[in-house]
């Protein structure tokens, strides 16, 4: 149930989202929000796309249709620089999880976009972020190090790949834990126009900030497995996530399947795909407005919370 990859520490500026506005930890869902995400091959959830995002662009191939996804700030925890590899794990422990990431072009007939990089980055079994390990993720949990002096300097669970031809991503990762006030979920880029220099992405755009969810009957077997049940409190489910929406795979609701059906600390497959426009730039930084939850104690003072920005999906409606 670890990773492999050893721990890696490199020089990166610290890009932090900058919204208006907060609200208390565990806050309800922000109305003005809807995320569209289409899974085009193996959901197990109807996608559909809801009202708020009905003027995305979209088009059609065959009998699917490909929907352009709305962004959401990419939330106080977020840092640049980080590697082009596919196993991002550092070896942080946790249930092991494949994830598949189809990216599509809404302007081309939902063609692959390939050479797109993809980015993600989501918390420890224990609801620490690399590069923030002092930001309390609420409840009871033990420490992330014991060497405070360098515990930040670490880049686990952060990483690029490159999507190939068929504009797919594949990363070996854990599955996240949770943090107040949060869900279990994981935060994603797309960039496009760039190359990769000096083992990170360099250059180019993003065209799509996002977030990825897990099934809570899934996640709660998880959080009942070590090295998860060392962090005890309330975790928030699905329905009182303040960026989930309730739109299953439409508002980025992970298909999973379970590696042994009747031992889920074998792993998961997870996948979903996403439509982008390669044209069109969000990067979810400094959108404004918005509510949201407080960041756990301990995050970098004046840092957004991870609610979605009313702006940022009108960008990405209207680009």
């Amino acid at each position: 149930m670890t990773g492999t990859h050893k721990g890696t520490s490199i020089t990166r500026r610290r890009a932090l989202a900058v919204t208006g506005g907060t609200a208390a930890a565990g806050g309800l869902a922000i109305a003005g929000y809807q995320s569209a995400f289409a899974d085009g091959t193996t959901a197990t959830a109807a996608g559909t796309v809801s009202e708020t995002a009905s003027a995305s662009a979209s088009a059609t191939s065959g009998g699917g249709t490909c929907v352009l996804m709305s962004s959401v700030t990419e939330g106080p925890y977020y840092l640049d620089g980080a590697l082009v590899r596919k196993d991002i794990t550092e070896g942080k422990s946790g249930v092991p999880l494949t994830l598949r990431i189809t990216v599509q072009d809404t302007t081309e007939s939902c063609a692959p976009v390939a050479g797109a990089a993809v980015e993600i980055w989501h918390c420890d079994a224990w609801g620490y972020y690399s590069g923030y390990t002092t930001a309390n993720p609420g409840g009871s949990a033990p420490a992330e190090s014991e060497d405070g002096s360098t515990a930040d300097d670490k880049t686990y669970l952060r990483g690029y790949q490159v999507a190939d031809a068929n504009g797919v991503a594949t990363f070996e990762t854990i599955v996240p834990g949770w943090y107040t006030p949060r869900t279990c979920h994981i935060h994603v880029k797309v960039h496009t126009g760039g190359e990769k220099e000096d083992g990170t992405y360099e250059g180019g755009k993003v065209n799509y900030t996002g977030q990825l969810f897990f099934d809570d009957d899934i996640a709660e077997q998880i959080f009942e497995l070590e090295p998860y049940s060392k962090h005890s409190g309330t975790w928030t489910k699905l329905d009182d996530d303040m960026v989930y929406d309730g739109g299953g795979a439409s508002s980025g609701l992970l298909t999973l399947k379970a590696v042994h059906k009747k031992d889920p600390s074998k792993g998961y497959k997870g996948s979903i795909t996403l439509g982008v426009d390669p044209d069109a730039e969000n990067t979810g930084a400094g959108s404004g407005g918005g509510g949201g939850g407080t960041p756990p104690s301990g995050a970098p003072g004046g840092t957004p919370s991870d609610a979605p920005s009313a702006s940022a999906s009108s960008s990405a409606s209207s680009s």
